[in-house]
Protein backbone atom coordinates (compact mmCIF):
# COMPACT_ATOMS: atom_id res chain seq x y z
CA UNK A 1 0.00 0.00 0.00
CA UNK A 2 0.93 3.80 -0.81
CA UNK A 3 0.01 6.64 0.54
CA UNK A 4 -0.83 7.22 -3.81
CA UNK A 5 -2.96 4.95 -3.74
CA UNK A 6 -4.74 5.53 -0.21
CA UNK A 7 -5.35 9.29 -1.30
CA UNK A 8 -7.18 8.44 -4.49
CA UNK A 9 -9.39 5.83 -2.24
CA UNK A 10 -10.13 8.23 0.01
CA UNK A 11 -10.62 11.11 -3.30
CA UNK A 12 -13.15 8.64 -4.73
CA UNK A 13 -15.44 8.93 -1.50
CA UNK A 14 -14.70 12.43 -0.60
CA UNK A 15 -14.22 14.57 -4.11
CA UNK A 16 -12.72 17.88 -4.01
CA UNK A 17 -11.08 17.41 -0.73
CA UNK A 18 -7.57 18.79 -0.14
CA UNK A 19 -5.77 15.34 0.69
CA UNK A 20 -2.29 14.43 2.04
CA UNK A 21 -1.01 11.05 3.03
CA UNK A 22 2.67 10.19 4.68
CA UNK A 23 4.07 7.35 6.04
CA UNK A 24 7.56 6.12 6.46
CA UNK A 25 7.16 2.36 6.28
CA UNK A 26 3.96 1.55 4.22
CA UNK A 27 1.89 0.43 6.27
CA UNK A 28 1.49 3.04 9.03
CA UNK A 29 0.10 6.38 7.82
CA UNK A 30 -0.75 9.29 8.53
CA UNK A 31 -3.59 11.88 6.78
CA UNK A 32 -4.80 15.26 6.82
CA UNK A 33 -8.01 15.48 4.84
CA UNK A 34 -9.77 19.29 4.51
CA UNK A 35 -13.14 18.39 2.94
CA UNK A 36 -16.51 20.46 2.75
CA UNK A 37 -18.34 17.28 3.23
CA UNK A 38 -16.74 17.36 6.86
CA UNK A 39 -19.08 20.52 7.39
CA UNK A 40 -22.08 19.17 10.29
CA UNK A 41 -20.44 16.39 11.14
CA UNK A 42 -18.46 15.63 14.44
CA UNK A 43 -14.97 14.30 14.15
CA UNK A 44 -16.06 10.66 14.83
CA UNK A 45 -18.45 11.18 11.93
CA UNK A 46 -15.27 12.14 9.94
CA UNK A 47 -13.06 9.75 10.50
CA UNK A 48 -16.01 6.81 9.31
CA UNK A 49 -16.37 8.56 6.06
CA UNK A 50 -12.36 7.93 5.35
CA UNK A 51 -12.60 4.53 7.30
CA UNK A 52 -15.80 3.79 4.85
CA UNK A 53 -13.61 4.78 1.41
CA UNK A 54 -10.74 2.88 2.75
CA UNK A 55 -13.23 -0.23 3.23
CA UNK A 56 -11.75 -3.76 3.62
CA UNK A 57 -7.92 -1.99 3.43
CA UNK A 58 -8.28 -1.16 7.10
CA UNK A 59 -6.43 -3.53 9.05
CA UNK A 60 -5.03 -5.37 6.45
CA UNK A 61 -2.79 -3.15 3.74
CA UNK A 62 -3.19 -0.04 6.27
CA UNK A 63 -2.07 -1.40 9.88
CA UNK A 64 -2.69 2.34 11.51
CA UNK A 65 -4.21 5.40 10.08
CA UNK A 66 -3.65 8.34 12.01
CA UNK A 67 -5.99 11.15 10.65
CA UNK A 68 -6.57 14.69 10.84
CA UNK A 69 -9.30 16.16 9.56
CA UNK A 70 -11.17 19.56 9.01
CA UNK A 71 -13.52 21.35 7.02
CA UNK A 72 -12.48 23.93 4.63
CA UNK A 73 -13.49 26.82 7.75
CA UNK A 74 -11.98 25.03 10.36
CA UNK A 75 -8.58 25.26 7.78
CA UNK A 76 -8.80 28.49 7.28
CA UNK A 77 -9.64 29.40 11.02
CA UNK A 78 -6.46 27.33 11.98
CA UNK A 79 -4.39 29.46 9.74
Amino acid sequence: MTPEIIKQLIEIRLPGADIKVESEDGTHFRAFIVSELFSGKSMLQQHRMVYEALGSKMGKDIHALSLKTLTPQQYKNAN
